[in-house]
């Protein structure tokens, strides 16, 4: 199992971090995803750990971007 943290900037309310949350769990291996509106972090378990190019390309066609690893 692999906790990696990423920043997610253009979240401004509780449907975008449903909607970060529901994207992100798509991706396959992810177990279980944790958002934070307020600071902007997600924290993600998978089976391996993610590259943020991997967590970036579902969240980019909704308006967010993704730092960090």
């Amino acid at each position: 199992m692999a906790t990696s943290t990423y920043t997610v900037t253009g979240m401004t309310c509780g449907h975008c971090v449903a909607s970060v949350r529901q994207e992100i769990g798509k991706i396959d291996g992810v177990t279980s995803v944790d958002v934070d509106l307020a600071s902007g972090r997600v924290q993600v378990e998978s089976a391996a750990p993610l590259a943020p190019a991997r967590v970036a390309a579902p969240l980019g066609e909704g308006g967010y971007k993704v730092a960090g690893g």
